[in-house]
């Protein structure tokens, strides 16, 4: 990349409790479909909304680490885990304008995070910071696809269908059934080892 050229960044956030195989997929469609030159994969820090407590950061990291090693020009952003206090995606899209001053940011999300953009700290900031890309996953309702009604300048991410959520996934792994479908090989490992998510740990 020349001097001149214009740095194309993208954003993924979540819990990543666990990262499972939809969240390669959109990691993936989002290289993909936008020409990223890299994508930031960022575990959230302290998630100020929402209602379960989520696994230590330790072990979110690593198993980020994992499910993304194999995928190209993806780093594991470690910021928002090691930020005091609540984690806001602007905080962070601030950061990375301050350390890339010529990148254009893309900011990948699910299509139900884009239900909720309303309620999303600062976000007008936000959208002044980043483009913001909603993965619209073919089997999403009416809900979610009509989410971003008020935000028109959003980017579509084309997704298959997939049911599949980490809500499940952690309940699998507490009833000590395999995953080792619905995550990429390393972290079933990572999560049978460790014993993540059972009650009885």
């Amino acid at each position: 990349m020349n001097a001149s050229s214009v740095l194309r960044l993208g954003v993924y956030g979540g819990a990543f409790d666990p990262p499972h195989n939809t969240h390669i997929a959109i990691a993936a469609a989002a290289l993909s479909q936008l020409t990223l030159d890299c994508l930031h994969i960022v575990p959230t820090g302290f998630a100020w909304h929402k209602s379960q407590q989520l696994s230590d950061a330790t072990h979110r990291l690593a198993m980020a680490q994992l499910a993304f090693a194999d995928l190209p020009h993806t780093v594991v952003d470690a910021r928002e885990t090691e930020r005091q206090g609540p984690t806001y995606t602007i905080d962070t899209l601030r950061a990375l304008q301050r350390e890339y001053p010529r990148a254009q940011i893309y900011l990948v999300i699910g299509s139900d995070q884009a239900r909720a953009l309303s309620t999303w700290h600062a976000i007008d900031a936000v959208r002044g910071a980043a483009i913001i890309c909603v993965a619209q996953r073919a089997d999403s309702d009416e809900s979610q696809a009509d989410a971003a009604i008020a935000f028109p300048d959003l980017k579509r991410l084309h997704m298959p269908a997939s049911p599949l959520s980490a809500t499940e996934i952690r309940g699998l792994a507490a009833d000590r059934r395999d995953v080792s479908h619905l995550v990429p090989a390393p972290v079933a490992r990572y999560i049978e080892h460790h014993h993540l998510y059972r009650t009885d740990r």
